[in-house]
């Protein structure tokens, strides 16, 4: 779901990174068609020049990450928009962030929000499974746990993204921790055994499942949305909900403020724009379709789309996926021969 970032990208890079006078840089990773709409209104509203920074699919947050860590003896970057959360607080673990308590964020759920101050989420993502009804026209036929990536019944039939960037390496690496290291390898290696087709990103999954080239595939509800709007024959299943099962993840975007940034009282200002209601609804209300994390804000129309209270969450450790999210795409990289 990405449409002319790498342009951008160059663009940015050929510029330097560095604000007008004023202004802040902030890289985000959210997909660019959902969060640049917001920061050419915000930059209006706050008569502040925002430059924003990309990713592209292929790097997906890690490369942003990677461009902040190897700045950081003079950063450029003031606002990091991470599209997911682990990154964001391995960064804070660090030391790369400095404590900002945005008034904005006050209602915010607590797990939600750091300790210290040094990040903060908002409106999430659900890691949810994408079915193709044209192929699977019968719910019950439809898998229902992430287990069901192991199950024989698929060998071959369904998708999940390399777990090695993105939100799929936070959901791996969250797995490894929820279930354990034995039984999360045992399942790691089952689900290679199955034929497990491991792509690019999320929108290859997506793809892949829309044009019936699999029956289904985990990926995120932002391109299960999309691909629904858009006329796709395809379905959302918030998977194992049943009692004694563990959840489907929810994964919050997460903003920060660089320690050491150039203009930091800019990118307080901006900060408070991307952690408020309004936008967490106004993210609800796009195509992206997020999750709001705050009690009382509306969210996706799509039913499909669950709000909090309807559905059973997988509780994870953001601070132990944080400190471990690099090691594990290493562990999970040599799988693929990387």
């Amino acid at each position: 779901m990405r449409h002319l970032i790498l342009p951008a990208l160059l663009l940015l890079a050929a510029c330097g990174g560095n604000a007008a006078p004023g202004g802040a840089v902030i890289y985000v990773a959210l997909d660019q068609e959902f969060s640049q709409p917001l920061l050419q209104q915000w930059s209006k509203e706050l008569n502040l020049p925002i430059q924003q920074r990309y990713d592209t699919e292929a790097s997906k947050t890690v490369g942003l990450v990677s461009s902040l860590k190897e700045e950081r003896s003079a950063p450029r970057c003031d606002v990091f928009w991470n599209n997911e959360i682990a990154n964001t607080v391995n960064l804070a673990q660090d030391g790369m962030l400095m404590p900002y308590e945005s008034p904005a964020a006050k209602d915010i759920p607590a797990q939600w929000r750091d300790p210290k101050g040094c990040w903060t989420g908002f409106a999430a993502r659900a890691r949810i499974i994408v079915v193709n009804t044209e192929l699977l026209p019968d719910p019950k036929d439809w898998p229902t746990s992430y287990k069901d990536l192991s199950n024989p019944k698929w060998k071959g039939r369904c998708a999940v993204a390399k777990p090695l960037t993105g939100t799929t390496l936070t959901h791996f690496t969250a797995l490894k921790k929820v279930l354990g290291d034995a039984a999360f390898d045992e399942f790691f290696t089952a689900i290679q055994k199955n034929d497990v087709k491991f792509l690019s990103g999320n929108g290859a999954t997506l793809n892949e499942t829309r044009e019936g080239k699999v029956a289904w595939a985990f990926t995120d509800t932002d391109d299960y949305h999309v691909a629904h709007t858009k006329g796709f024959k395809v379905a959302c299943v918030f998977p194992d909900q049943g009692e004694g099962e563990i959840g489907t993840m929810l994964i919050p975007n997460a903003v920060g403020i660089l320690k050491g940034c150039p203009n930091p009282e800019a990118a307080k200002r901006l900060v408070d724009k991307i952690v408020s209601r309004e936008t967490e609804a106004l993210l609800a209300a796009a195509d992206g379709a997020q999750i709001p994390l705050r009690e009382g804000v509306p969210g996706p129309k799509d039913p499909a789309i669950k709000s909090l209270g309807q559905f059973r969450m997988m509780q994870w450790d953001l601070e132990w996926a944080g400190a471990n999210i690099s090691r594990c795409s290493q562990e999970f990289g040599k799988r693929f021969g990387q």
